[in-house]
C-alpha cells in the first residue's frame, strides 16, 4: 500500500489544504479506513479503489476523522493529481471520470506535474432559499454585505453563504465560531462561507470558510462550498462580470494562499487548482 500527502489548490507545497490519500486500501474494511482516517488527523483521507462502473476511472471513498462523505471538493482535486502522478488512473481525452457517493463526476486535466489544472465539474447546486433566520442574523450583524442576500445551498454539501461588502471587512472579521456550529447544526449543514468581491489584479473573489458544524475553525481551501458560490453568482448574475468564471483567494487569514478557479458553463460549475505533492511513502498501518 501507498500513502501518499498532498497539497491541494496551491502552487507551492504549504499553501493551500491538505490530504492524505491511500493506494490499494480495497482489502480494508469500513472500520478500518474510518480509523485510519482518524488516526492522520486531517480534514480528510481518501481512498483511491478500482472503479466499479464501466464509466469511470477509478472510485474514490471520502473520510473525515469522524465519518465518510459523499463528495468534497479539495480530496476530489488532490486524488485525481495522485490517480494520474501514481499511474493508477489515465485520463481519456482530457478527462478523468471519478466515481464516488455523489455520483460520477468528470474531471478536466490541463497541463502536467506540479504545474497540471484539475478542475471537476461540481454537483447541480440548490439554493434551498433565503433564509431570514434570526441565528444568522445575529452573526452577521454589524457587517455591511454585499448585493447578493444570504442563502443556504446545497450541492453535494450543504452550506450557509453570505457576500460581504468588500474584501478588507472580509479578511478583517473574526466570527463567533460557536454561534456558526449552532447554526450549522441546526441546519444540517457544514457552516458559513462568507465572500467578498476583490479590485486586486489577483484574484476576483475572496472567500473564507467556517465549518464549525463538524468542528473545524476556518478552512483553508474550500472546493465544494467555492463550487455552490460559483452556482449561486451564475444564477443571481447571469450577465455579471463574474456570470462565466473568476479566480478566488481563499486562506491567508490563517496562514495559507490558496488559489482557486472557478469556470461556469451553462448550469455547469467547474471548480480547479494545482496540487503539490509533499510526501509519497509505503504505508504499514
Amino acid at each position: 500500500m501507498q500513502f501518499y500527502q498532498v497539497d491541494v489548490f496551491a502552487k507551492r507545497a504549504g499553501a493551500g489544504n491538505p490530504l492524505g490519500v491511500v493506494l490499494g486500501g480495497q482489502a480494508w474494511t469500513d472500520a478500518k479506513m474510518q480509523q485510519f482516517a482518524k488516526w492522520t488527523n486531517l480534514v480528510e483521507t481518501t481512498y483511491l479503489l478500482p472503479a466499479e462502473s464501466a464509466d469511470a476511472s477509478y472510485r474514490l471513498r471520502i473520510f473525515t476523522p469522524h465519518k465518510e462523505i459523499a463528495f468534497a471538493g479539495h480530496p476530489t482535486i488532490g486524488s485525481a493529481h495522485v490517480a494520474l502522478e501514481s499511474g493508477f488512473a489515465q485520463g481519456a481525452a482530457g478527462v478523468l471520470q471519478q466515481e464516488c457517493a455523489a455520483g460520477i463526476l468528470p474531471i478536466a486535466i490541463a497541463g502536467a506535474g506540479s504545474a497540471r489544472l484539475l478542475s471537476v465539474k461540481a454537483p447541480t447546486a440548490r439554493v434551498l432559499g433565503c433564509h431570514d433566520d434570526p441565528r444568522l442574523h445575529a452573526i452577521l450583524r454589524g457587517l455591511s454585505l454585499g448585493a447578493l442576500a444570504p442563502v443556504l445551498v446545497e450541492g453535494g454539501r450543504r452550506w450557509w453563504m453570505a457576500e460581504l461588502g468588500d474584501e478588507a471587512t472580509l479578511r478583517a472579521w473574526q466570527p463567533d465560531h460557536a454561534a456558526i456550529g449552532a447554526l450549522a447544526r441546526a441546519s444540517d449543514a457544514l457552516g458559513l462561507c462568507v465572500f467578498a468581491r476583490s479590485v486586486s489584479a489577483e484574484h476576483d473573489l475572496v472567500v473564507r470558510a467556517f465549518p464549525a458544524g463538524v468542528g473545524i475553525i476556518e478552512d483553508p481551501a474550500s472546493g465544494a462550498a467555492n463550487g455552490l458560490i460559483g452556482a449561486y453568482i451564475a444564477q443571481m448574475e447571469p450577465q455579471g462580470a463574474l456570470a462565466r468564471g473568476y479566480r478566488v483567494s481563499q486562506g491567508r487569514e490563517i496562514g495559507h494562499d490558496a488559489q482557486i478557479k472557478i469556470r461556469i458553463e451553462g448550469n455547469d460549475v467547474w471548480v480547479g487548482g494545482q496540487t503539490q505533492t509533499v510526501i509519497m511513502g509505503p504505508l504499514y498501518f
